[in-house]
């Protein structure tokens, strides 16, 4: 099966005033259409480097990154933020939703950078906060709404330009353990319906019971890959 993104032997530095700390050591990621993969570890393992580097979102200090089969070091900033944004959806932990501007508009937003017309905007984002339950609140700015329908907020701009992959960083982090939930349930449906997830999470137990490959970092590095074979969780040793 052909990889969405794969990251080969990707290592990620940053320096610390004289220092040098590495975040990724040579790390090797693959995504397969389909897939609901978790990227999994404590604080400071590298697993929202990972995130990051995984979602195109930064460049590997070293190593390779590939965005359908491109190797993505040498575009430029603008190609890469274009093909993300047709490619990619994000689910941030802090939701990012922009204060000023109501729910419709927030999901309205990424798809004026895909050059889309104003009448399939605002049709699209209709769509998709009804989908999510929010058709009462297109209007509500993000300080008028919960935790949960910022949550949902966010789920419909992540769809908003109709991505394969959706990326999810601690999806239930935020959430009481009832719309955590129902995130996971959305997350799961999506999945089934053919758009690849990855899910950033500390949490073993949210990892197994709905991924079906978890990458466990520790220390910047690849520890251990779980895969899911016929309801059994194999486990591989990595470093």
């Amino acid at each position: 099966m052909t990889n969405i993104i794969e990251l080969k032997d990707a290592e990620r530095y940053y320096e610390m005033g004289e220092n040098i700390v590495k975040a990724l050591d040579g790390v090797d990621i693959s995504v397969c259409k389909g897939d609901f993969i978790a990227i999994m570890g404590p604080s400071g393992s590298g697993k929202s480097t990972s995130m990051n580097l995984t979602g195109s979102l930064d460049l590997a200090t070293k190593g390779e990154i590939y965005l359908d089969g491109e190797n993505i070091a040498g575009m430029e900033e603008s190609e890469l933020a274009q093909i993300r944004g047709k490619k990619i959806g994000f689910i941030f932990q802090q939701f990012n939703l922009i204060s000023n501007l109501t729910a419709k508009e927030n999901v309205m937003l990424p798809m004026i950078f895909q050059n889309e017309d104003e009448e399939e905007r605002e049709e699209r984002a209709e769509k998709l906060l009804e989908a999510v339950d929010l058709g009462d609140r297109m209007e509500h700015y993000p300080n008028q709404l919960s935790g949960g329908q910022q949550q949902r907020v966010a789920i419909a701009r992540a769809l908003a330009n109709k991505p394969e992959v959706i990326l999810a960083d601690e999806p239930t982090g935020n959430l009481d353990t009832k719309t955590g939930d129902k995130m996971m349930d959305f997350l799961t449906d999506l999945n089934k319906k053919g758009r690849t997830i990855i899910m950033v999470t500390h949490d073993p137990e949210l990892a197994k019971k709905y991924a079906n490959k978890i990458y466990s970092l520790r220390d910047g590095k690849i520890e251990y890959i779980h895969k899911k074979i016929s309801n059994k969780w194999i486990k591989k040793q990595v470093s």
